[in-house]
């Protein structure tokens, strides 16, 4: 099977797997999914919920989060790990929000990726799920799952996997085939456990199932 072809074969298999995938990341505006995305770093998406929630009763906006004092952001979230770094990429991102873009977050990919902490990834989540645009979030799950179902053979860098992606899938079907990808890793494809291929939904067209 032809990637492209096998690439529509998952997507709409996934599609009736997981039909209401999507960010498991909580929030209700754009500015609050950059601050989660970066918080989320070596870090379960379900912590980050819970850290995030504490850390907008004290400072409720943009304006607020940028004037805030580093030390005060990094201890609410340090359960998060990384605090210091983290604190510190979250105030210089949020000052650069109100300083430049009236505390909005750019409708641009690249504007995006200058965002201090802000990396490809993250940027193409926030043009996903906030902008509705054509994005490929290539997270642990996407990288595992490509490489293991046969859309991509033996790349591990993310960027590579990204660009690989978008020639076989089609640009509408990124971003949900991500959200999909990450439901089918944690329940299904697993990393740190055995992967259940008996009760996956792709076994008959996967590579690591032998098939070609």
């Amino acid at each position: 099977m032809r990637k492209k072809e096998l690439a529509k074969e998952v997507i709409e298999r996934l599609k009736k797997e997981y039909p209401d995938a999507g960010c498991s990341l909580e929030y209700d505006q754009a500015w609050k999914l950059l601050v989660s995305v970066r918080l989320a770093a070596q870090c379960t998406d379900a912590r980050v919920n819970i850290v995030v929630e504490k850390l907008y009763e004290k400072f409720p906006d943009v304006k607020a989060l940028a004037e805030a004092p580093v030390e005060e952001i990094e201890e609410i979230v340090r359960p998060c790990g990384l605090g210091k770094s983290k604190a510190r990429d979250i105030s210089a991102c949020m000052k650069i929000l109100w300083e430049q873009y009236g505390g909005n977050v750019p409708e641009d990919f690249d504007a995006l990726l200058k965002l201090p902490g802000v990396g490809r990834k993250s940027a193409n989540l926030i043009m996903g799920d906030v902008f509705g645009k054509p994005a490929i979030v290539t997270d642990t799950h996407c990288i595992r799952l490509a490489n293991r179902i046969g859309l991509v053979d033996g790349i591990k860098e993310p960027k590579k996997v990204e660009m690989a992606l978008w020639k076989i899938i089609p640009p509408e079907e990124g971003n949900d085939l991500c959200h999909r990808f990450v439901y089918h890793g944690r329940e299904v494809c697993t990393a740190r456990t055995k992967p259940y291929c008996d009760r996956c939904c792709l076994n008959d067209v996967c590579k690591k199932m032998g098939v070609e």
